[in-house]
């Protein structure tokens, strides 16, 4: 064989080697792809198992998430190219139940994980620490529970970490200020505890930390803010405490967002801002900051947020505020603030909140506000502002929303130009000195749904009542809420009432000096579910078509002069809560229906005419807190099978005519703290079953005919304050413990068998010692003398029987009883006498227990009887 035939040979051994070797290492690549695809599969369908869905559901179907297709193919799934595994799982916003399987710890391979707005429910399982390559878990918006794992700080990759939404509880893990790479977190919207962990401030890519709406607490640690890729921090709604940095931003330079409101944080505000050119958003409200707005506010360039409302701040509003050309939201509201509204704010053309309400703010308010056309809400309520407000019909605010000027001191009238805001949806002047008459142009607000002037001094122009605000104002159609009381309106209400639309929810106009009937119409506002038209002149009869108000659910026609009966229509209210008609002329009865009122939580029937007995159906209204049915004429009595109301805190009947006894089942109403069942004609005792009220703190059961004693139990009472039971038949000793110690006379006045204490201006009660000392001297004044007596005549009989004198002779009844005769023992008649001597000083014991029995005193007459019968025998 030549040389090159052996190396031809040796090259093609060499070539098949080669090939062997490949073959097998491609068999072996293949049998390993085919094991790691397994394990996928295998993964997402233990994940699928756990999942509850509906056998009609497309996600899951047989051609999809099926071991008889491609997994990488299915639904959410998606895989890596060459090596085909599964790199994410995305079935966000698909509206899945279930639990998350921990088998989705065996996608080693997974990089972003996102179920986010589903049901899921159950734990976050900790095998999710095992996904090394992760980058992006977002399971925010379900319903999972428990804590975070702690093995998250395994998944050194990720870099989103989304949970908001969720009711997980539990602290926020230490070993979370491991993760290097982690650039957003969103917890907000859980449960979680604890303080926020110093760790946190080792995250150098962290740019949105999200913790709003938990329940954190304990100081922030202050080295989060030493993050210089910090861009926002949001910790609103916990119950964290500290203080702020002087200088915010000296090194968090990136700083674009800090929301920190609804916590306990405290001392001064910021005071230097020059760092903080990137700031867009400041909400540092509702803490407990003190001090005063620095000038350095008006550095910050870029703010459109400048929240600081619900604070102890005083001083005033710098001006400087107003060369902040970007903010659209200003709000102080809630502080001490004083001083004048600046006059420059009408520079801001981009403010659309501007939120300065219940401060101490004084002064007129600037009427170039008006001209900032971007402002959709004006809040200046509840300060001291006085003034006119201005009246250039020029203004046309055509972005305003809400409009509140209420508590302050306006004057003047109620603008025209408010019709040119044609937006429009909150109006609220009340508490003012406005007077003048409410602008029928009012009724060009189309979408205005809430109005109230009340507490001014506002009237109705003159002219036919058919052209009235209120006719005006049903051109409304968006009204919900309508509140005109305290204001002399003097007007009557007009027919067109029932042209409101059918949104208005609300009407109160209390204290108007309205007059007339109301009219019919009335019952066309079928979604109504307040009606006060208490405290003025109405006349007229109470209307059937009332019960048309289906969805009423405070009916205030109180201090009216309103008269006729109650009409059962009232009963189809099945809504209602609270029903007022006192003070009126109505008469009859009440109706039985209304026991139907299942919601009824207060009636007040008071200073009426009413005459009937009181309907057992309502000791049926369980949900009844407050009843006064006192001053009209209501009779019968008070049924022993009424029900336990347990919820009823306060109960009148006084001032009428009701009979028999107090019922014991009133000791049951538990949380019955005011009861006065005065000048009534109720008999018998008072119920001992009173002392279980505990929490009572008026009892008024004066002017009745009860009787008996006042019952011990009432000691326990230890919240009574005012007691009156004056002017009845009551008898015994007055307690003394307890609530007693601090009630005097007129509390008892009128009972003339009562005892006790002088304080209480009646006599001692007789104690059993001082009741000894009377039997005492009972004994010695009438008994033993009379004992005495009829034993010296006695024994001056016998003498006289053995020693006649001049014939005399006494006239006996029985002579031979007391004869003493030949053959009778003198000794034996004078044991007699000790005897009777005897019994008649044990019958005038001292002490009850001493004194013989009756039984025994008969028997021992019986054998002195036969020991004198005896004696006498002998001698015959």
């Amino acid at each position: 064989m030549s040389p090159f035939t052996l190396m031809m040979l040796i090259k093609r051994q060499s070539i098949l080697l080669l090939l062997a070797f490949l073959l097998v290492q491609l068999c072996i690549l293949h049998s390993s792809h085919y094991s790691n695809n397994f394990t996928d599969q295998s993964a997402l369908i233990a994940f699928k198992s756990e999942i509850i869905y509906h056998p009609n559901d497309t996600i899951f179907s047989a051609s999809n998430w099926s071991s008889t297709t491609n997994f990488c193919e299915w639904f959410g799934v998606s895989c890596s190219r060459r090596r085909q595994r599964v790199t994410a799982l995305n079935l966000s916003y698909v509206d899945l139940h279930g639990t998350i399987s921990p088998h989705i710890g065996n996608l080693s391979f997974l990089v972003s994980l996102d179920l986010q707005n589903n049901s899921f429910s159950g734990i976050l399982p900790h095998e999710i620490g095992n996904l090394h390559r992760l980058r992006i878990l977002r399971l925010s918006n379900n319903q999972l529970e428990g804590s975070i794992p702690p093995t998250l700080h395994n998944c050194q990759k990720l870099e989103v970490l989304f949970l908001y939404g969720n009711n997980l509880n539990g602290s926020i893990p230490k070993d979370l200020g491991m993760l290097p790479r982690v650039r957003k977190i969103q917890l907000n919207l859980n449960k979680l505890m604890g303080t926020i962990p110093s760790s946190l401030g080792n995250m150098s890519s962290l740019d949105f930390l999200n913790l709003d709406f938990n329940s954190l607490t304990g100081a922030f640690p202050l080295v989060i803010f030493n993050l210089s890729s910090l861009k926002s921090i949001a910790i609103t709604g916990n119950n964290l405490l500290g203080t702020l940095p002087v200088d915010l931003c000296s090194h968090c330079r990136n700083l674009q967002g800090l929301y920190i409101s609804y916590n306990k944080f405290s001392g001064k505000l910021p005071s230097q801002f020059n760092n903080c050119r990137e700031l867009l958003e400041l909400s540092l409200s509702y803490n407990m900051f003190d001090g005063s707005i620095s000038k350095s506010f008006g550095s910050l360039k870029k703010v459109e947020l400048l929240y600081l409302g619900g604070n102890n701040l005083i001083g005033n509003i710098p001006p400087i505020i107003s060369n902040l050309s970007m903010l659209q939201l200003f709000g102080v509201e809630r502080n001490n603030i004083k001083g004048r509204v600046p006059s420059d704010l009408w520079r801001l053309q981009n403010l659309n909140k501007l939120l300065i309400g219940l401060n101490n703010l004084t002064g007129a308010i600037p009427q170039n506000i008006f001209n900032i056309t971007s402002l959709q809400i004006l809040d200046l309520m509840g300060n001291s502002l006085s003034g006119n407000l201005s009246f250039d019909t020029r203004i046309s605010c055509p972005n305003l929303g809400i409009l509140y000027l209420g508590g302050n001191y306006i004057s003047g009238r109620i603008p025209s130009y408010l019709s040119n805001c044609s937006n429009l949806v909150e109006v609220d002047l009340s508490g003012n000195l406005l007077s003048g008459p409410i602008p029928r142009s009012l009724g060009n607000l189309k979408y205005l749904k809430y109005l109230d002037l009340n507490e001014n001094q506002l009237t109705e122009e003159s002219g036919h009542q058919e052209h009235s605000f209120l006719t005006s104002l049903t051109s409304c159609t968006s009204l919900e809420e309508l509140y005109i009381f305290l204001n002399p309106l003097n007007i009557t209400i007009p027919e067109t009432i029932g042209n409101f639309s059918a949104s208005l929810k609300v009407i109160v106009a209390s204290q108007c000096q309205i007059k007339g009937q109301i009219p019919m119409g009335i019952g066309s506002l079928k979604n109504l579910t307040w009606l006060d038209l208490s405290y003025n002149n109405l006349s007229g009869n109470l209307l059937s078509t009332l019960g048309g108000l289906e969805e009423l659910q405070r009916l205030h026609l109180g201090d009216n002069n309103i008269g006729g009966n109650i009409p059962e229509d009232l009963c189809q209210l099945i809504k209602l809560g609270e029903l007022f008609l006192s003070s009126n002329k109505i008469s009859g009865s009440i109706p039985n229906c209304i026991g139907n009122l299942n919601l009824l939580q207060t009636l007040n029937l008071s200073y009426n005419k009413l005459t009937s007995s009181i309907p057992l159906n309502v000791w049926n209204l369980e949900n009844l807190l407050f009843l006064d049915l006192s001053s009209n004429s209501l009779y019968g009595s008070l049924s022993p099978n009424m029900k336990k109301l347990r919820a009823i805190v306060y109960l009148n009947l006084s001032h009428n005519q009701i009979t028999g006894k107090v019922p014991s089942i009133i000791g049951a109403f538990e949380s019955l703290g005011n009861l006065d069942l005065s000048k009534n004609s109720f008999q018998g005792d008072i119920p001992d079953s009173f002392g279980q009220l505990k929490g009572m703190d008026l009892l008024d059961l004066s002017h009745n005919n009860l009787s008996g004693a006042i019952p011990k139990s009432l000691e326990a009472l230890r919240f009574l304050k005012y007691l009156n039971l004056s002017f009845n038949k009551l008898s015994g000793e007055i307690p003394s413990g307890g609530p007693f110690a601090n009630f005097k006379a007129k509390s008892f006045l009128g009972n003339e068998a009562l005892c006790g204490n002088s304080i209480f201006g009646v006599p001692p009660c007789t104690s059993p010692s001082s009741k000894g000392a009377r039997m005492k001297q009972l004994l010695l004044k009438y008994i033993i003398p009379g004992i005495a007596s009829i034993i010296i005549f006695a024994m001056l009989v016998i003498m006289l029987r053995r020693h006649p004198q001049n014939n005399m002779q006494i006239p006996i009844v029985d002579d031979g009883l007391l004869s003493i005769e030949d053959g009778r023992d003198v000794t034996v008649m004078q044991t007699i006498l000790s005897s009777i001597l005897e019994l008649g000083l044990r019958c005038s014991e001292e002490l009850p227990n001493e004194r013989p029995e009756i039984k025994d005193v008969v028997a021992k007459v019986n054998k002195i009887k036969l020991a004198l019968l005896g004696n006498r025998n002998r001698g015959v």
